[in-house]
């Protein structure tokens, strides 16, 4: 009996999460929404970024599994978005109500402010940034331009999403903290050029055996092949 609770306090302390909003703001002033999940007892975090039109609810699903793996997470509304999963980007209603610009590169300032606010807010020892299709490009700017300020990116369907077509691929380049890519099968060619310019020893990439998804909704349940996405992020995220 006393194993059995012994077990059961173990699962409580490893799975259990609590979910909350947060607030903070951009350099120009817009306040940037977040949904916090927090996982019990850890230490390593990872901030988490939408595709284009959707909002923060898109890991809704994620971000527990994530919490059961020992990852706090912050599910950001970047100001360029709108709504899924019943949740309303309130950042990019905001953005809009002000006047300011809510193109997929306006949103960089958002993850600058969010890579911030957690180091500043949670001081966690590990600190990740993911990114689905837009923002997933971004996070590797990110990564490129601040090379020391993150232990890892994921990358969920990135490309040349903006005008200059070697915008993030210039950024790469200077890329040192371990990366992983992944996309449906059809989009390699869309993040190929970036990968190969990336000089980290320690990036991955991934594509399924079936067609797959466009960005991080690939590990939602609902889609059958989910599980093998699942499999390369663990194996990815067990080698940080």
């Amino acid at each position: 009996m006393k194993h059995l609770l012994t077990s059961v306090l173990l699962f409580l302390t490893i799975y259990s999460y609590s979910q909350q909003k947060v607030e903070y703001d951009a350099k120009d002033g817009i306040t940037i929404t977040a949904d916090l999940y927090d996982a019990k007892g850890s230490d390593a975090f990872i901030i988490l970024f939408h595709q284009a039109g959707w909002s923060r609810g898109e890991y809704k699903e994620i971000a527990p599994k994530l919490n059961a793996l020992g990852y706090k997470c912050l599910a950001v509304d970047q100001r360029s978005g709108g709504g899924v999963n019943g949740v309303q980007n309130e950042t990019n209603a905001l953005a809009k109500k002000k006047g300011k610009k809510t193109a997929y590169v306006d949103a960089f300032q958002d993850l600058e402010a969010s890579v911030a606010y957690v180091k500043k807010t949670y001081k966690p020892k590990k600190l990740i940034i993911w990114g689905s299709s837009y923002s997933s490009a971004l996070v590797l700017k990110y990564a490129g331009d601040y090379p020391d300020a993150i232990d890892a990116a994921l990358s969920f369907s990135p490309g040349e999403y903006f005008g200059d077509k070697k915008f993030i691929t210039k950024s790469a380049s200077h890329i040192k903290a371990p990366v992983f890519i992944t996309s449906a099968q059809n989009e390699k060619e869309s993040w190929s050029g970036i990968y190969d310019v990336i000089p980290s020893n320690k990036k991955q990439s991934f594509l399924p055996k079936t067609k797959g998804n466009h960005g991080a909704r690939a590990l939602w349940d609902k889609f059958p092949d989910s599980k093998e996405y699942w499999a390369a992020v663990k194996g990815f995220l067990n080698t940080i």
